[in-house]
């Protein structure tokens, strides 16, 4: 299998799938939770297990854009930007006469100010910038400068992939989006550098042999390993995503992370490397 000589159509899916969530986010726009632009957060212990579709049915009374999620099978977490105070003590007191609560029942109510959404975005972002950049550095200081290039652009394939995603599914982004993004990075660097440090392994035992035959070789030694380890783990995440409801904001954008990341190392990291080096040769024998 020749991975480089199709670059092209290995990079024209991962532009298309963008350009889908592109178009989708200027249709209808982004899912920004109230983590990040402030809401009302509320917790009521019904009790027992109770239809999730019923409480549905009454909040939708009281506010158009809250999402609700039911915890541990007597529990409905209600997260929603326009939740007025007044209109949760309605909500809550028809949840009351039709599931016989107490005032106790409700566990808490919090409301999160756009202030600190504002202070949570930055801070992601200085988080996110931090990681890139020692990352940038590491791969630099192991490989060289084209190796740290080609991986810093397939990191910012897959956070676009994991947005378009988002945009396309209309899944709110929070907190756990954070969370989410490092830990793509991480597992994205890692499935690289695995075939990145195969091509500098291949480079010394194959000299004179051209890139584009050093990177399909690298990829054939690795390519069992890589997609062993991404299916295990899209299992175990899948399972999760399945049978744990109360984590899906975190689980769901670590799955399309990755299938994002295996297939950017492989397909995206690896051909704009030896795009990358061979310029860079070029330049050297001028």
């Amino acid at each position: 299998m020749n991975i480089m000589k199709k670059y092209k159509i290995w990079f024209s899916i991962s532009i298309i799938t963008v350009l889908i969530g592109v178009a989708m986010f200027f249709y209808r726009g982004i899912n920004i939770g109230i983590d990040f632009v402030g809401g009302t957060t509320v917790l009521i212990d019904i009790g027992k297990e109770f239809d999730k579709s019923e409480v549905d049915e009454i909040l939708a009374k009281y506010s158009q854009d809250a999402v609700s999620k039911k915890i541990n099978g007597t529990q409905v977490e209600v997260r929603s930007k326009n939740f007025e105070t007044d209109k949760v003590v309605s909500f809550f007191n028809e949840l009351k006469t039709k599931y016989s609560l107490e005032d106790s029942n409700l566990l808490h109510q919090t409301e999160i100010s756009g202030s600190i959404g504002k202070e949570l975005t930055l801070r992601a972002l200085i988080a996110l910038a931090i990681a890139t950049l020692g990352m940038l550095i590491y791969i630099i200081i192991r490989f060289e400068i084209y190796f740290g290039i080609a991986a810093i652009i397939a990191l910012i394939h897959d956070v676009l992939i994991t947005l378009s995603a988002y945009s396309i599914f209309m899944v709110p982004i929070n907190s756990p989006f954070i969370a989410s993004v490092l830990t793509i990075v991480g597992y994205s660097i890692n499935d690289t550098i695995v075939i990145f440090d195969r091509i500098r392994e291949n480079r010394k035992l194959h000299t004179g042999k051209s890139n584009d035959y050093i990177a399909n070789l690298s990829i054939k030694q690795s390519l069992v390993r890589c997609i062993n380890t991404s299916v295990t783990t899209i299992i175990i995440v899948l399972c999760v995503y399945i049978f744990v409801p109360s984590v899906r904001e975190f689980s769901f954008p670590i799955l399309i992370g990755i299938i994002s990341g295996t297939y950017s190392s492989i397909f995206i990291a690896t051909p704009l490397w030896v795009m990358l080096a061979s310029k860079g040769n070029r330049k050297l024998n001028k």
